[in-house]
């Protein structure tokens, strides 16, 4: 099973949300899910992230592959270098 870190997108129409989640990555965007690590969120100024560090190393230890995306929000957060 290849596991992946990823956004799920919240929220109203043009007021995105998102929830970092790790996830099969054969399911869908908004499907099911492993587990919630934490959120993103890009329409404050400046943008609000907030992730668990251990549970994303953890993730990370194990062999989740992190998406660009996640990839630059950790790094951000500094839980990668």
């Amino acid at each position: 099973m290849a596991v992946k870190m990823r956004l799920r997108r919240m929220g109203a129409k043009k007021a995105p949300f998102y929830r970092v989640i790790v996830a099969d990555s054969r399911s869908p965007r908004d499907g099911r899910f492993i587990e919630e690590i934490g959120y993103y969120n890009p329409l404050t100024n400046p943008a609000e992230i907030k992730i668990d560090a251990d549970k994303a190393k953890k993730w990370l230890g194990n062999g989740a592959q992190p998406t660009e995306t996640v990839k630059s929000l950790l790094k951000k957060s500094g839980i990668v270098d």
